[in-house]
């Protein structure tokens, strides 16, 4: 047995027995969910770094950078960005409120249809954005263990940790795992990159080796303005809907809580990405004929078997971190706003538990479909992510302007940004943007002051505890 598999194993066993520790904690309805609202600033922290730091903001960013250079980093900044505006304007109000999720906040202050268009919307992207990490599994271990796992086989033992971990511990298992979980994603990618940069003669080194007509070093480079622009909009906008960071906010043991945590989740987030830029920009000066996707793997394998089976367990927490926050936030979603709010509303505490497991078991197995069998749909990640738009919006709007908030807003204003996605994906004519986020955005925001003007039914006023 390699060296790196036994590092991995012993981080499989690692995860499985935290999972097993809290499953008493996560023996009711809020303590799997939400950690029985008790998440202190420094779980809060890591629950929002594992959500953040997945595949995308560390294989992705690296191959990225082979590509384009160090700004490819600033996809991590971007999220960071997302975790402070959601802990100075959003964070605080969603512990206040009480709320499960965003469907129920809308349900709470305008209708039903309201609660049904925002679920459909959310859990499309939770499901498209949990294969993601089901595909992201398969390819590191696949990659960096060529011997152990093929493809399909790393998916699969992705899927069985990914599920398995979060039926039995819940956020709970989750909070107390991402804290180990972000310790070893920062030595593991901390001590690559350094060696990293030593194999390849300094930074000097690397700039002597790579093409000169790219900025690599350049803050922004070839990416453009409104690429990474883009990027800081649809990391902000999902970062106050997304169901993951709503859940995490919930779970805090208080406002203030959940503030601090957010805050400090954008400390730990934000570097990651430009630690894994630079290895993919060694990469590129010491490796210039292998394919851009393979830049992380080709560095990380170079190192020292203990450093590299440090970072193939550091880049795999990241993805299970992220997709059992997901999986559990599409389970939430299901089981809070489709199943006790519309087939079984006076379900029993017991039972209602044992639902939101099944919920994630079978959440977690078509997830797992999806990856083997549409993987295509998976590439549509960020754009997918640009539908939390319409539920940002009308969040913001409730919260800090009532006063304009109709009674049919939520509805008309999310089916509208539905339909502008669906038009950017099929009809290349519309894509006058430079990312459908800021199409959504227009829409988005149409929409919600057609609806002020023409609907007449005011909404309540906003209540906290």
């Amino acid at each position: 047995m390699s060296i790196q598999f036994g590092i991995v194993l012993a981080y499989i066993v690692f995860l499985f027995g935290i999972s097993l520790y809290a499953k008493k904690r996560a023996s009711t309805s809020t303590g799997f969910l939400f950690a029985g609202r008790k998440l202190t600033t420094l779980l809060v922290a890591t629950n929002i770094t594992g959500i953040a730091v997945g595949a995308a903001s560390t294989i992705g960013v690296a191959e990225n950078a082979f590509k384009v250079g160090i700004g490819a980093g600033w996809y991590n900044g971007a999220w960071a960005a997302g975790a402070v505006v959601m802990a100075l304007v959003a964070a605080d109000r969603f512990r206040r409120m009480e709320c499960t999720t965003i469907p129920e906040l809308f349900e709470r202050y305008y209708d039903k249809k309201a609660r049904i268009i925002s679920v459909i919307g959310l859990i499309t992207i939770q499901i498209v954005v949990t294969s993601l990490q089901y595909v992201a599994g398969g390819a590191i271990l696949s990659t960096l263990l060529p011997d152990m796992f093929t493809f399909h086989g790393g998916m699969l033992m992705s899927a069985l940790v990914f599920i398995g971990t979060t039926l039995i511990g819940g956020l709970w298992s989750a909070g107390l795992a991402n804290v180990v979980s972000v310790v070893i994603i920062y030595l593991g990618i901390l001590f690559s990159t350094m060696l990293t940069v030593e194999h390849a003669g300094g930074f000097d080194g690397m700039m002597a080796a790579l093409p000169q007509n790219v900025g690599w070093f350049d803050p922004i480079g070839p990416l453009g303005l409104a690429t990474v622009i883009g990027w800081f909009v649809v990391m902000i906008t999902q970062a106050l809907s997304a169901q993951a960071p709503v859940q995490v906010a919930c779970a805090a043991a208080d406002g203030r809580t959940a503030k601090r945590g957010f805050l400090l989740g954008a400390l730990l987030i934000f570097p990651i990405g430009f630690l894994c830029a630079i290895m993919g920009i060694a990469a590129k000066a010491m490796h210039p004929e292998i394919s851009a996707t393979m830049a992380l793997p080709q560095m990380i394998m170079a190192l020292d078997p203990f450093v590299s089976g440090i970072t193939l367990a550091a880049l795999w927490a990241a993805d299970v971190s992220t997709a059992c926050a997901l999986l559990l936030g599409a389970g939430t979603l299901f089981s809070q706003d489709i199943f006790k709010r519309f087939i079984r509303p006076n379900i029993d505490e017991k039972g209602y538990t044992r639902v939101n497991r099944i919920a994630i078991l079978g959440i977690g197995l078509m997830t797992l479909w999806l990856a083997f069998n549409a993987v295509g749909i998976l590439k549509t990640m960020l754009i997918g992510l640009s539908l939390t738009t319409a539920f940002t919006l009308v969040f913001l709007m409730t919260m800090f302007a009532p006063s304009l908030c109709r009674k049919n807003t939520p509805f008309y204003t999310t089916l509208a940004g539905m339909i502008a996605l669906v038009a950017w994906q099929v009809c290349p004519d519309v894509r006058i943007f430079a990312h459908p986020i800021y199409m959504q955005w227009l829409v988005c925001a149409v929409t919600f002051f057609v609806v002020m003007i023409v609907d007449k039914q005011k909404i309540k006023e906003i209540t906290y505890k």
